[in-house]
C-alpha cells in the first residue's frame, strides 16, 4: 500500500511511502486488541482503594443493649455493619491489577490496529519536521492545514523532539508519541494517526522483529 507524503502546510510533496503489508495490511485480530487494551487500562489502576471493616472501626466494644427482653434483634457491637458508622461488609482492599501478556500478542494487537486504520483511511504520513522553539500556534496551524482541527490525533515521531512535544501537549484531543513507545490503546483511541515519514520504517522494524 502506498500513501502520499504531505508537509506541515498540507501540501503534497510528491513523495510516496510504501506501507508494509506485514504491519499495515494484515487481517485485524479483535481479541488480541481487546486483551492489550484491557491490560493497559488495568496497569493504570493504582489499586489503593480501601474501606474499613468492623475490626478496624474505632468505637467502643461495649455491648450496646441487653441480649433479651428488648423486643428487637440481638446487638453485640456498635461496629456492626447494620449500624450507621459501622464497618463495611466485604469492602475493597488494596490489590494489584497488573497481569502479563506475551510480547507476540502485544505486537499482533498493534499490527491489527494499524491495519484497521490503514483500511479505514485513518493514517496520514507527514514529512519529517521540527519547530525552532515550542510554539502551540505552529502546531495548531499544522493541524488546520491538514484538516485535523478538532479530531483526535496521534502524532508518531521517529525520536523524541522537545519542541514538537511542548508545542502540542496542551492541545485538546492531541497526543504525541515516539514510535518505540506507541501502545495499542493510544492507537485505537485516535481518529487519525499522523505518522512522521521517518517513523514509518521505525514502526515496521519494531513490529517485524
Amino acid at each position: 500500500m502506498e500513501i502520499a507524503v504531505l508537509n506541515i502546510k498540507g501540501e503534497d510533496t510528491g513523495k510516496k511511502v510504501s506501507l508494509s503489508e506485514e504491519v499495515f495490511g494484515i487481517e485485524p485480530n479483535q481479541h488480541v486488541v481487546y486483551l492489550d487494551v484491557k491490560q493497559y487500562l488495568a496497569n493504570q489502576r493504582q489499586g489503593t482503594h480501601k474501606s474499613k471493616e468492623r475490626a478496624e472501626i474505632s468505637h467502643s466494644t461495649r455491648k450496646i443493649k441487653r441480649q433479651k427482653g428488648t423486643g428487637g434483634a440481638r446487638a453485640g457491637s456498635i461496629k456492626s455493619p447494620l449500624f450507621v458508622g459501622g464497618g463495611r461488609v466485604f469492602g475493597p482492599r488494596p490489590r494489584d491489577y497488573h497481569f502479563k501478556l506475551n510480547k507476540k500478542v502485544k505486537t499482533l494487537a498493534r499490527k491489527s490496529v494499524l491495519s484497521a486504520k490503514a483500511k479505514g483511511n485513518g493514517i496520514s504520513v507527514v514529512e519529517d519536521f521540527t519547530f525552532n522553539a515550542p510554539r502551540t500556534k505552529e502546531y495548531l496551524s499544522m493541524l488546520s492545514a491538514l484538516s485535523l482541527t478538532g479530531k483526535k490525533t496521534l502524532l508518531i515521531l521517529p525520536a523524541h523532539d522537545s519542541n514538537v512535544y511542548l508545542s502540542g501537549r496542551n492541545i485538546p484531543k492531541v497526543n504525541i508519541a515516539v514510535a518505540e513507545d506507541v501502545n495499542t490503546y493510544d492507537l485505537i483511541n485516535a481518529d487519525i494517526l499522523l505518522i512522521s515519514e521517518g517513523a514509518v520504517s521505525k514502526l515496521e522494524n519494531l513490529l517485524n522483529k
